[in-house]
């Protein structure tokens, strides 16, 4: 057994890398089947074993790990087809959960709350309290749990969600409520807030746990099925599931904690954006995931992916960490519509897999992003998808025609230049959210381009944002399947202390922080790893005292929390709250909140090799020229097959760059060169390339 595959299932299609067996890597993609994903998962692998000369059962018998990134439970909940979810709380607090914070979040918009979860019949009451100190002050009443177990049994629940009052204090009545109801309703799947999110915010603890008992059916079938599928045709190696997070964890562990996994498809791209980062030491780098159907930006600073607490998905809280990763209606499928008033506008909604853009010849009819990109010379109508798609010129010109070159009384192509610019912005503001937003400078980073339609858009949208450089992996197309294969193991743990600062009990810290370390070296030693192959990283939430949110600060723990270890992170506190909000009141009283631990689970690594300098011209990779538009009209525009591009290949804009599953557009006002890794760095024409990459890593 010698390869390692990353699989990230996404709107449109599903990716593939494959890795291993001394040769370079290699891509492949197939159409994603929504009805059932494991169709879509093993046409792919069946094409890598077509490649290798052999069935696709000896295939996975010569494979090592499949890292496995899924949209299962996103999907489910955007949808609302996740599983029939009963909830038991603290009776006389019914309906904390659908209450939300009780506030309007978007104060100018006039918008209505998602569909609950949990609709409030489901929402039953049990007798109990503990208090804030973790002492139980009224035992747990087990009739009440008895009686909504029954309830929940007529109303034929699949999953239930327990999260009482200060229960992250003592677990006590939670752990026995799981008892009963494992008794009363066996197969039904329960979640408890004590193990799902161990901490306060009641919302927010209720919240993650509803949406970890509201997929986990879904993804625990899905999985089961996926297990099962495997076993039958051979595969004995490693099965991992990415999750938010941007680690991996063994399936068995994602069935119990499937909130985990509800931004698992993206997760991979912030992974990778250090990984190719890395080979020039460019530590400060935006991501970009230009997909069928969404389009992901990411922000990493100093090599570190930014992290967020405080989510949604489906405007629904989830508080367990995540990568802070925008997600915007912004892909290939996109569909150009003319809204009243004659404004053009593209997304979010899209044509996805079935029927896909118009020029797929599937029978879609409303024009879409990749429709525009066809007709704008920027793909080739023979060689797209490596030529196993032929598309239709005729029908994506007649879609925007009668959509929007019609009503806005304009020609076909200035109506595809308008979907072009339009969908540009929507990206560049989406990149906004994650940089200016949160206090950075895009200036200041380097712009790591993916997905098969990333590379078509990213020299305009690095124009506007006067991002300096543009770096495009050979593996764009499936720039998540690469970052899963690089994860490592990941599990996060989280205690509240909430304490004054000059308050805090150091011996009961550092108790709690061992307890979690211990818990998180016991999963991971089910998980297969390793003590040797284990990091842990700590960290603590602190804030002014007063205020609501807090800022997550890492600190050396050594050998346990000290007062000089503490006075450390105070003062790097005041530090992180400047650089996020533009000031710090040094001296003012600082409470500490939440206890947090990471511990990793060191995988190995696929290796890109470095590959010897080009012999000849980049004029042997040129395919011919074709016309293309830039800057109001089409131009004559040089074609190069990027598979024939090497190691100090350089390529002057305008040029076009296309592989079997992706297209590189290099405007006029830029160039291109291929590095020693055969990526692509793409530069403002005129900018000394070396100066260029030599400051960025220097800043980094």
């Amino acid at each position: 057994m010698n390869f390692r595959v990353g699989v990230d299932v996404g709107g449109t299609f599903t990716d593939f890398l494959v890795s291993g067996a001394g040769r370079t890597a290699r891509v492949y993609k197939s159409s994603t089947t929504p009805e059932n994903p494991t169709i879509g998962f093993f046409n792919g692998l069946e094409q890598a074993a077509r490649d290798e000369g052999c069935s696709l059962n000896e295939f996975l018998q010569r494979v090592d790990t499949i890292v496995h990134g899924t949209t299962i439970t996103t999907n489910a909940v955007l949808t609302g087809t996740g599983a029939k979810t009963g909830f038991l709380t603290t009776k006389g607090f019914r309906d904390v959960l659908n209450m939300r914070r009780g506030m309007k979040e978007r104060q100018f918009e006039r918008y209505s709350p998602p569909e609950p979860l949990v609709p409030r019949h489901l929402v039953r009451v049990a007798e109990e309290r503990t208090n804030v100190d973790g002492k139980i002050v009224t035992a747990l009443n087990e009739q009440d749990v008895r009686d909504a177990a029954k309830f929940f049994k007529e109303q034929k629940v699949e999953a239930v969600a327990v999260s009482y009052l200060w229960s992250f204090r003592n677990p006590t009545n939670e752990l026995r409520t799981r008892e009963i109801l494992d008794k009363e309703l066996p197969g039904v799947y329960v979640s408890l807030s004590t193990e799902i999110l161990p901490q306060i915010r009641v919302y927010e603890r209720h919240s993650t746990t509803a949406l970890n008992a509201y997929s986990g059916p879904i993804l625990t079938r899905y999985l089961s099925r996926l297990e099962v599928e495997l076993k039958r045709r051979g595969y004995k190696g490693q099965l991992l599931i990415m999750q938010s997070n941007g680690g991996v964890m063994s399936p068995q562990v994602a069935q119990r904690f499937a909130s985990n996994t509800l931004l698992s498809g993206p997760a991979g791209a912030p992974g990778a954006g250090v990984f190719y980062g890395s080979t020039h030491g460019f530590a400060n780098v935006i991501t970009v995931d230009m997909g069928g159907t969404s389009f992901d930006a990411a922000l990493v600073k100093d090599g570190r992916p930014s992290v967020t607490t405080d989510g949604t998905i489906g405007d629904h809280r989830i508080a367990s960490p995540i990568l802070d990763i925008h997600t915007v209606g912004a892909g290939g499928g996109s569909i150009a519509r003319v809204e009243t008033g004659g404004l053009l506008a593209v997304g979010p909604a899209s044509a996805g897999a079935q029927p896909g853009p118009v020029c797929y010849g599937r029978g879609g009819t409303k024009p879409t992003v990749t429709d525009a990109d066809f007709v704008l010379g920027y793909l080739d109508a023979s060689a797209f998808h490596g030529g196993q798609l032929k598309l239709d010129a005729a029908g994506a010109r007649r879609a925007i025609e009668e959509h929007v070159a019609k009503p806005l009384g304009v020609s076909i192509e200035a109506a595809a230049d308008g979907i072009y610019q339009v969908i540009n912005a929507n990206m560049a503001a989406a990149m906004n959210v994650v940089s200016v937003q949160r206090g950075y400078d895009p200036r200041e980073f380097v712009l790591i381009v993916a997905g098969g339609a990333g590379p078509i858009h990213a020299g305009p949208i690095a124009r506007d944002l006067e991002i300096p450089l543009i770096l495009i992996p050979r593996e764009s197309s499936v720039f998540c399947a690469a970052g899963m294969l690089i994860s490592d193991l990941q599990h996060d743990y989280v205690r509240t202390y909430a304490r004054d600062a000059d308050k805090v009990d150091l011996a009961e810290a550092t108790r709690m922080y061992r307890e979690m370390t211990a818990a998180a070296l016991g999963t991971l030693k089910e998980e297969g790893l390793a003590a040797a192959r284990v990091k842990v990283d700590y960290s603590m939430d602190l804030r002014y005292v007063g205020q609501f949110n807090e800022v997550e600060v890492p600190f050396d723990f050594g050998k346990g929390l000290t007062a000089k270890s503490l006075e450390t992170v105070i003062a790097r506190f005041h530090e992180r709250h400047d650089a996020l909000y533009g000031y710090s009141m040094k001296g003012a009283p600082v409470e500490l909140i939440n206890l947090r631990l990471t511990a990793k689970g060191l995988t190995d690594k696929p290796k890109f090799a470095r590959s010897a300098k080009a012999k000849g011209p980049a004029s042997k990779a040129l395919l011919g020229k074709r016309p293309a538009w830039f800057n109001g009209k089409f131009v004559s525009t040089p074609v190069y097959d990027g598979l024939k591009l090497q190691n100090g290949h350089e390529v002057k804009g305008p040029a076009i760059v296309q592989q079997p599953t992706t297209t590189i557009v290099v405007p006029p006002d830029f160039d291109l060169k291929c590095d020693e890794f055969n990526n692509y760095l793409m530069y403002p024409k005129g900018e000394n390339l070396s100066a260029l990459v030599k400051r960025l890593s220097k800043r980094s």
